[in-house]
């Protein structure tokens, strides 16, 4: 059995046309919903990021007895019982947060691993003495405190620099190495995904898990995609929320949410090429396919910007999930109403794979829905 997880970060639920949404054009989402099966009551169950990630291995809640931190010794993780039964697990990600305190283990349960670089506040641009009148110019102080690193700082270094500053600053560094789409950590992770498919091709017993950080904010794509939600905003740049009450201008507000949309809809164009590959290779007959994401985020709804405030709103806790597999072809288009949670994927993967679930595992494999 050969099966593809793709994982986003932050996918509102409702920013998908074959949700109900009508903001944003999801042409590539909504083409494989009519393949799949759409999932309407699937909900998180740990989160941010790592948590979430902990449930979706080990198939059991994280909360409320452990808060954001790295996969326990103890922790029977999909991927390596997946490579026990003879499923070989490669894993295609730019979430950076595997590499930093609290988020250690998770990549090391699969056979092999990709990491692109660049995503958030990654610390991969060497730039000792950046130019930050330039770049205070450029962006808002609200989401990027540049204001907070020392003026005359001829060095900027972790120690004088606030925590929130050093880490807005490494994404505007960052930004500078990429400048054409191609060169997106996005744009890099579905590329290596159809590097994998082509190299793959005729192998079988493989599980393929593309994790893109999009559209997790800073909510940065390319121009062209910006281009399709211009909202006439003229103001300094304003695409990372602070996790607060709302207090900007309509007109901020806007911008914001537009930024959003933009990557969006560039996940649903990057999706798009994976699924042209799927065509291409006639995938469709011997591979699963699985889409979800880690949660959802507030863009202003219910008067907050983030996703880490109770109570646990809908646009936060209601997720999307649509699963194909090719011996549940004929359901393609079908929608299912059972509740389901994060903690169900896991004894899914297994099943795909005819491998046991382990004793503690929470969660129930999805196939018979």
């Amino acid at each position: 059995m050969r099966t593809v997880f793709v994982l986003f970060d932050s996918l509102n639920r409702l920013a998908l046309e074959c949700y109900g949404g009508q903001g944003i054009p999801t042409p590539n989402f909504n083409r494989f919903a009519e393949r799949g099966v759409t999932f309407d009551r699937h909900y998180v169950g740990g989160l941010p990021c790592m948590p979430a990630r902990r449930d979706l291995h080990t198939g059991r809640l994280t909360f409320m007895h452990r808060s954001w931190g790295p996969l326990e010794p103890f922790d029977n993780s999909f991927p390596k019982i997946l490579s026990e039964h003879g499923t070989y697990s490669h894993m295609i990600s730019d979430h950076q947060h595997y590499f930093q305190e609290g988020g250690f283990g998770y990549i090391n349960t699969f056979d092999s691993w990709e990491f692109i670089r660049g995503q958030e506040d990654d610390t991969w641009v060497a730039m000792v003495q950046p130019p930050l009148e330039r770049f205070r110019e450029m962006f808002d102080d609200r989401h990027y405190p540049l204001s907070r690193i020392p003026k005359r700082a001829k060095t900027v270094t972790r120690g004088n620099t606030p925590w929130k500053a050093w880490k807005h600053l490494s994404n505007i560094k960052n930004r500078e190495r990429y400048k054409e789409e191609a060169e997106f950590p996005c744009v890099k992770c579905f590329t290596a995904a159809l590097e994998f498919l082509d190299a793959n091709k005729d192998a079988d017993n493989w599980f393929l898990m593309i994790e893109t950080f999009d559209p997790h904010e800073p909510f940065h794509a390319p121009e062209r995609f910006k281009k399709l939600f211009a909202t006439g905003y003229t103001g300094k740049i304003l695409d990372w929320p602070v996790y607060e009450k709302v207090k900007n201008s309509a007109e901020e507000i806007a911008e914001i949410r537009a930024n959003y949309a933009a990557l969006v809809a560039m996940c649903d164009d990057q999706f798009g090429r994976l699924l042209d590959a799927f065509d291409e290779g006639g995938l469709w007959e011997d591979t699963a396919l699985v889409v979800t994401t880690d949660h959802g985020f507030l863009l202003s709804e219910h008067d907050w910007w983030g996703k880490n405030r109770t109570p646990y709103y809908e646009e936060i806790s209601h997720i999307p999930l649509m699963i194909y597999h090719p011996d549940y072809a004929a359901n393609g288009g079908e929608r299912r109403s059972a509740l389901t949670q994060q903690t169900d994927l896991m004894p899914t993967f297994l099943d795909f794979a005819s491998a046991e679930r382990p004793l503690e595992v929470t969660g129930c494999s999805l196939r018979r829905v």
